[in-house]
This record gives structure tokens, sequence and C-alpha cells, in this order.
């Protein structure tokens, strides 16, 4: 057990680090929304060109070393019996939808954290543990966390998920676009790269907006006339396309505002010159950071 008089230092530590971090916070944010570079990458998938073959599953559990099986299990067509989302050894799911026609395949579509331009998640994160990346990608970074989950919460998506199982250090988990392997080395996102059918295409954001308007343009037919994620929640890095109602592929229809203009404004007007809860949150934080401490680090010689 520690002594009293440490815990109290860690106490005031971890508040004090708080404070700053929601300083910055405040500061960075008081602005409408992160910078962006003109650069931006994202990714273009082609619904339309889906097969359900689950190969961008395998490929991305095995580029995050998350839980997978040989290639050749992703051929089991049984998941589709049932509707499913990412979770935190999931980050990227495919779905299967009913054909338009008889004599029409059925349709498959792709579920991963879409990388919002202005993502609430972001904002709704109160120690910046999650940050939109200027190139496009919203990263995490889980020595911030405090496992507050209000990312959650914010996503419009339902995307960032809790390790519920993990009972010591449990963390945030979601797709990251492959950030750590693909920014400034010309490197593909897993998925992308294996897909068989070249149903995604990874580039910077307004040439792949580019490309999706000459599709729509070039085939009128096999395509709505939407492509969404260019204004859904203020716009996203992951832009689809689709030969239906994207609400039908459970993508929600989405005012072109971000919600996170909401939590950004609920921030402002609780934690602006009020650090009650900037000190709860670094409490929270050393107790949850000392009870994930293998229990020979905790041991004292003497109590006090």
């Amino acid at each position: 057990m520690r002594s009293r008089r440490d815990f109290l230092k860690l106490t005031g530590a971890a508040a004090g680090g708080a404070v700053a971090a929601l300083a910055g916070v405040e500061s960075a944010r008081a602005a409408t929304g992160p910078h962006l570079d003109p650069d931006r990458v994202g990714v273009l998938c082609d619904f339309t060109l889906c097969i359900g073959c689950r190969r961008c599953e395998w490929a991305c559990a095995q580029r995050n070393h998350l839980p997978h099986g040989e290639l050749r299990s992703y051929d089991d067509t049984a998941v589709f019996a049932d509707r499913r989302r990412p979770d935190s050894i999931n980050f990227t799911v495919i779905n299967r939808y009913p054909a338009r026609g008889d004599d029409q395949p059925p349709f498959f579509a792709k579920v991963n954290c879409l990388h919002c331009e202005h993502p609430a998640c972001v904002s709704g994160c109160i120690v910046k543990a999650l940050e939109k990346s200027p190139q496009g990608p919203v990263t995490y970074d889980p020595g911030r966390c405090i496992g507050c989950r209000y990312c959650m919460v914010a996503c419009p998506f339902q995307i960032p998920s809790y390790e519920y199982m993990n009972a010591t250090t449990p963390v945030i988990r979601k797709c990251s676009l492959c950030a750590e392997t693909t920014l400034g080395s010309g490197a593909l996102p897993a998925c992308v790269e294996i897909c068989p059918q070249e149903a995604m295409v990874y580039g910077r954001r307004d040439q792949l907006l580019d490309l999706a308007r000459r599709r729509i343009a070039n085939a009128p037919g096999r395509y709505v006339d939407h492509i969404y994620g260019e204004r859904e929640a203020g716009g996203t890095s992951w832009l689809y396309l689709a030969d239906r109602s994207f609400p039908d592929l459970d993508l929600p229809a989405l005012a072109p505002e971000s919600p996170a203009t909401v939590t950004e404004t609920l921030q402002h007007g609780i934690f602006k010159g009020f650090t009650g809860p900037i000190m709860l949150f670094g409490l929270l934080s050393v107790i949850m950071k000392s009870a994930g401490r293998h229990p020979d680090d905790r041991k004292e010689q003497g109590h006090e």
C-alpha cells in the first residue's frame, strides 16, 4: 500500500497534468475544428465492387495484432447471418444485405472508423487521447486515456470500442487508418492493399472526391447520386459509393454540421474556469493506472 503522502503527490501531479491538458484543449479548440492538410488522405470505398470475401478483415487483424485465424477461415459466410459492428478485437467487418433483384448477387458493405474531418470523439475526449492528424487519420494514445468513454457516446457512427474484458489495463480500440505504417511511407492501409476487387482506393481526399464524381457521371445507373462522407457530420476521410440509400446500409443520415460543435460548446461551458471536474478526472486517472500495476510494484516496506 502506498503512503498517504505519496498518494497525494501522485494525485496532485495527475490533476496538474489534466489541468494543463485541458488548457491546451480549450485554446486549441476555440477555433472551428482541427487544422487539416490540403493534401490529407482518405479512402474511397465502392460498395458495388465488394464481393464479401472478408480479406480486409483478416488483413486488418494481422496488421493490428488482433486475434485472427488463417486467411481461409474468413471464407466462412455464416457470420453474415447477423449484422455486425466493429469492436475491440475487430476494427472492420463486412455485412451482407439483400440483393435488389432475383437475378442480382447479395450486396456487401464494409464498416470501420470513418476518420471524420471534425471528429466528435476527439472533441469529446477531455485529455486529448484521441487526435485528428492534419494528414487525415484519427489516432489514439492509450497513455493519456482515463477511461471516461466520452468518445463512445460522442461518435455518431458508434465506432470506438472499450476493452471490457481487460480488467486491469482496458483501452479504447478502433481503426487508425494504419497511420503507423502509411503516413509518409507510401504504403497502403492493410484492407486496401489486400482487396482483390480493388473496391477501395487510397489517396488524397480531394482527388478521391473527383474520382467518385466521375464514376457516378459515367455510370449513373450503377450508383445513387450521393458520395457518403463528402459532407455528413462535417465530412469524413472514408468516402462511400453504393447503388442504394446509405441508411439502408446502416450508415446514418447526418447533417453536414459536425456533432463536435455541440460537444465543444458543452466542454467550453463546463470546464472554462472550473477545475472541479479536472481534479476528479486526475484522481480517477491515478486510481486506474495504479490498479493496472503489478502487485509487486505497489509494495511498500513500511506503512505510515
